[in-house]
């Protein structure tokens, strides 16, 4: 599981809505950082930047030099940790819960038939 401060470095990374475009982009593929600069086309080179920046220390992604390109790869882990820690617990809550309103649903039915 990830640390207190780590948790804290992705959500903050995630809270930012250019930085989840960013990190939707290299869902699929690693990208240079020339194409998610084109990608993201309403903010200027430095600024893309620095959203990189805080997706790298958040460790969201992970970042490789070849030659004179700069590659970013997506680093699912750290979502994962939070769906873990987090999502999951109340998802299957809800799901229990549901499962009980259509069991009572049927039940229900059936008296009526």
């Amino acid at each position: 599981m990830l640390k207190r401060s780590s948790q804290e470095l992705v959500f903050k990374a995630l809270a930012h809505e250019k930085r989840r475009k960013i990190l939707d982009y290299l869902r699929n593929h690693p990208r240079t950082t020339g194409q998610v600069c084109r990608h993201v086309k309403e903010l200027d080179r430095c600024t893309v930047m620095l959203h990189l920046d805080v997706l790298e220390k958040a460790d969201l992604i992970i970042v490789q030099r070849k030659g004179r390109e700069r590659w970013n790869y997506i680093n699912v882990f750290p979502i994962k940790a939070i769906y873990d820690r987090w999502i999951s617990r109340y998802a299957s809550h809800s799901i229990e819960l549901l499962a009980r309103l259509k069991a009572d649903l049927e039940k229900g039915s059936r008296k009526r038939s």
